[in-house]
C-alpha cells in the first residue's frame, strides 16, 4: 500500500482533520474550513541521512507528505539529504542557527557539544524502543530532555527508531577482548568512547563514506544499523564476519529538531499537523525495520557473510566502562538530572520486561539465530 493513499483507505483522514479542529462533528467539512484559513509556508528540512537509505531518511519525507495531506498543501516541507544543504553532521547547528527551520538526525552524533544528547538518542545498554518511547511520551523524559535542547533553540520531537542494531562489521574473527586491540571502527557517540577504552580507534563518518573506507583499508570494521540498511550499503562485499548485539545501541531514537522561532511562528493548526505527522514517522521507521530486516539477514548469510555473537569478555568488559563513562559526567548539574531520570525509568522497565518480555521470548524464539551460522 503506497503510504500516502493509507490514512484516506483507512477512514482516518476525517479523524485527524477532528483532531486538529478540535470538532467532533462534520470533521471533513471543519477541517476544510479550518486550513483554507491559513497562510501558505514552505520550510526545508535538513536530514544527516542519504536518500539511499529509505527508512531512515523516508521517516522525514513521510511527515513531510502527513503535513502537505493534513493541510490541503498550504504547510510544505522540503526535505534534503545529507550534504545537499549542510554536512550530515551538522545538522543541529544548521536549525539552532535558522539555516533550516527543521532537522532530522541522531543526537548522539553531538555529545562533543553535550554529552547529555546522547540520552536523546541511545546509550550502550540503554532502553529498548518501547523502552524510550514509553519514557518520551508518557514518563516525562520528553520534557526532560526539552530542557537540554532549549540551550539551542530547539524543540525535539521522536522521529523513528531502527530497533536494536547489530554489532557491525569485522574484517576479522574477535574471539576476545584482544582481537580488539588496534582495530580502526567506525562508530559513533558513547559507544565509540566504550570501545576507544578496548583499544580501538575510533572514527566517525558519514554513512555514504564507510564503504569507500572499509574497500581502502582505512578502516578494519564499522557499524551502521542493521541487515536492511547494512546490505543496501555493501559492507557483505568487502568483509564477512557480521556480529551482534549492537550494545550499544538498543533503542537509538532518531529525532526532529524544530528551530523554536520558527515554531512559535505557526499557527496552532499547523503546529498539531506537524506533531501528529511526527508521531506518525516515529512509527513507520520502526515498523519499517522490524518488516525489512529479517528476509535481508537471510539474504546476506546466503552470500556467505557469517554470523557471530560478541564474546562474553567483550559484552561485560563494554557493560563496566560504559557505566563509568555515562557516570563520569554526573558532576554536572544538567546532565546529572537527566542521567538520573533516564537510568531510573530503563531500571524499572529492565524489570517488568524481564518478567514477561524475556521469558516469552526466550521459549518462543528458542535458538534461532542465536548461535554462531552461515548458509
Amino acid at each position: 500500500m503506497e503510504r500516502r493513499d493509507f490514512m484516506k483507505k483507512a477512514g482516518l483522514g476525517a479523524t485527524a482533520g477532528a483532531l486538529l479542529t478540535g470538532c467532533s462533528n462534520n470533521a471533513a467539512e471543519g477541517g476544510a474550513a479550518a486550513v483554507q484559513t491559513q497562510p501558505n509556508l514552505r520550510w526545508r528540512l535538513a536530514s544527516s541521512f542519504t536518500r539511499s537509505l529509505d527508512t531512515i531518511f523516508g521517516a522525514a519525507e513521510v511527515m513531510a507528505d502527513r503535513v502537505n495531506q493534513l493541510t490541503d498543501g498550504r504547510f510544505r516541507i522540503r526535505v534534503y539529504p545529507a550534504n545537499e544543504l549542510v554536512p550530515a553532521f551538522e545538522v543541529l547547528e544548521s536549525v539552532q542557527k535558522s539555516t533550516v527551520h527543521m532537522g532530522h538526525s541522531a543526537s548522539y552524533y553531538y555529545i562533543g557539544k553535550n554529552p547529555a544528547l546522547a540520552f536523546d538518542c541511545t546509550i550502550p545498554f540503554g532502553m529498548t524502543a518501547r523502552q524510550f518511547n514509553a519514557w518520551a511520551y508518557h514518563g516525562e523524559g520528553l520534557e526532560t530532555l526539552r530542557a537540554l535542547f532549549a540551550d539551542f533553540n530547539i524543540l525535539n520531537f521522536p522521529g523513528g527508531n531502527t530497533g536494536t542494531q547489530m554489532g557491525g562489521w569485522f574484517n576479522r574473527e574477535i574471539h576476545s577482548m584482544q582481537d580488539l586491540r588496534g582495530l580502526t571502527m567506525r562508530i559513533p557517540g558513547i559507544g565509540g568512547r566504550v570501545m576507544a577504552e578496548m583499544g580501538t580507534t575510533v572514527q566517525q563518518i558519514p554513512a555514504g563514506e564507510i564503504y569507500p573506507a572499509l574497500e581502502r583499508g582505512t578502516i578494519d570494521a564499522a557499524e551502521w544499523v542493521g541487515p536492511y540498511d547494512d546490505e543496501k550499503l555493501g559492507f557483505h562485499q568487502i568483509v564477512k564476519h557480521y556480529y551482534y548485539p549492537g550494545w550499544w545501541e538498543p533503542g537509538p531514537n532518531l529525532s526532529f529538531y524544530v528551530n523554536r522561532d520558527a515554531w512559535n511562528q505557526l499557527p496552532a493548526f499547523y503546529q498539531q499537523a506537524l506533531e501528529v505527522s511526527m508521531k506518525e514517522a516515529n512509527l513507520y521507521m520502526l515498523s519499517r525495520y522490524d518488516a525489512e530486516n529479517p528476509a535481508a539477514l537471510q539474504r546476506l548469510l546466503g552470500q556467505g557473510v557469517l554470523l557471530h555473537p560478541f564474546p562474553d569478555d567483550v559484552m561485560q568488559a563494554a557493560r563496566d566502562i560504559a557505566a563509568e563513562l555515562l557516570e563520569s559526567n554526573t558532576s554536572e548539574p544538567g546532565y546529572a538530572k537527566i542521567y538520573t531520570a533516564y537510568t531510573q525509568w530503563r531500571d524499572v522497565a529492565y524489570r517488568w520486561f524481564s518478567t514477561s518480555e524475556q521469558t516469552y521470548a526466550a521459549f518462543a524464539y528458542g535458538n534461532a539465530g542465536s548461535e554462531e551460522c552461515s548458509l
